[in-house]
This record gives structure tokens, sequence and C-alpha cells, in this order.
């Protein structure tokens, strides 16, 4: 597959994941992933280095199945998901998008984002930004989905709350 077809299957899905985040329109963002997707959003171990195994160390967010992404959106949905009450307003913005390793039905891919975010409960603004690391699948009938997710959220000082939306 061309580098220029890769990076074009890339921006498609990270740009329609953020709109959707941005519009709440959580079915259609869950379908983009994989029913096997991985979720992850590492710690800082120090100001380098994030922990690396989702199993034995701390994790700002780690979900191993789509099931937790799920869970997730019927709190939000039920109101039970005190933390989102109300959701704040969010922008994504994704950029520098960069496939690595391509083959027939896999793309890895890296990029850098920013989430700019209104909290209606204090009445502020924040910003969220890091790197992506995605594994893009192509499934049976032929789409791409996201397979994994790891967020590299570089300001990790969280003003209130940290959810999948925030990032």
């Amino acid at each position: 597959m061309p580098d220029a077809e890769a990076a074009a299957i890339c921006a498609g899905l990270l740009y329609r994941e953020g709109l959707h985040l941005d519009r709440q329109e959580w079915d259609a963002w869950l379908a983009l992933y994989a029913e096997d997707a991985v979720f992850w959003i590492p710690a800082w171990l120090d100001e380098h280095k994030t922990t690396s195994d989702p199993d034995r160390e701390v994790s700002l967010i780690y979900h191993d199945s789509r099931v937790g992404l799920e869970e997730r959106i019927m709190r939000i949905r039920t109101r039970k998901s005190v933390t989102a009450l109300p959701l704040p307003r969010t922008v994504h913005m994704v950029t520098n998008i960069l496939p690595g390793r391509v083959t027939k039905d896999e793309i890895e891919a890296t990029s850098s984002w920013t989430v700019h975010g209104y909290d209606p409960r204090v009445s502020r603004p924040h910003m969220f930004f890091g790197r992506y690391e995605h594994l893009f699948r192509r499934g049976a009938d032929g789409s791409w989905r996201i397979a994994r997710k790891t967020v590299l959220l570089t300001n990790d000082m969280i003003p209130t709350a940290l959810d999948f939306y925030n990032v």
C-alpha cells in the first residue's frame, strides 16, 4: 500500500473520531473501534518515561477491549457518571499523522493532538495535548477500525476529570 493511501486512511479515521467525540455521537464513535480494541493512557514514571505494562503498572485509563468503552458510554447515557455531568464541550484537533509499519490489513501510525475543552461546571476552558500511537486494522467487511489507541498525555496535570472524550 502506498504511503499516501495509508496516510489518507489514518487521517480519515482520526478526523472522524474527533468529530464524533466533539458531537457526542457515541455510537458512531464506538463503531470506529474493533471488538478487541485496546484503549490506553499510560501514567508518567518520571519527566520523560511512561509506564509500559498496563497489567502491572499505573495507567490513567486502560480498557483491554471495546466493552470497557461501551460501559463508559452506558454510564454517561444513564447519568451514572457524576464527573460527566454535564459533559464538557470539546474540540479535537489532530496533526502530524505519520504511518509507520504498513501491511495489507494493518497500519501503525503516530500523530499529535490537542483537545480544547470547556467545562460548564466551573465555567473554565482547559486544554490537553500529546501524541497518539494507533494500530488500525481492516475488518472482514473491508472497513478500517481502531485496534489499539495509546494516548501519550503530555500535560498530565488534570484540572477536574479525565475521560475518553478529553483526549
